[in-house]
């Protein structure tokens, strides 16, 4: 397989990580509002709990994302120096999900959206199956 088209596929998987967490929040808080059931499930919200509070810690130790990390090497191996080299599908999804603002700004925007992540545990706690 080209190293293009799997770079092409690991952006898209980082999309689906972006869509989750964003998406899961919303959902969450919409569910709250509605009395929705199935907002509440243990493993959906451990998942999105751990994805979420993930990208706060790596922002705040300055890690760069692993998968930006396999994105970049897997496009160097394809030979793709800028951004004209990429397929228009990676170039679409990468300004969905790529700014240029200060480390400061992402640092903020992860912990903080961690937090509300982590208050919503709180405010709108999941629920363990009862039995088996």
């Amino acid at each position: 397989m080209r190293y293009g088209l799997l770079a092409d596929m690991v952006v898209f998987f980082h999309l689906l990580y972006v869509l989750f967490t964003l998406g899961g929040e919303i959902l969450i808080l919409t569910g709250g509002i509605f009395h929705l059931r199935w907002i509440r499930n243990m493993k959906f919200r451990l998942i999105h709990l751990s994805a979420s509070c993930l990208v706060a810690v790596e922002a705040l130790v300055g890690m760069v994302c692993p998968i930006t990390e396999l994105e970049y090497r897997l496009r160097e191996l394809a030979g793709q120096v800028v951004e004209r080299d990429i397929s228009f599908l990676g170039r679409l999804i990468r300004r969905f999900i790529f700014y240029d603002f200060s480390p400061l700004f992402f640092i903020l925007l992860y912990v903080g959206f961690a937090s509300l992540v982590i208050l919503s545990w709180f405010l709108i706690p999941p629920r363990r199956k009862i039995g088996f």
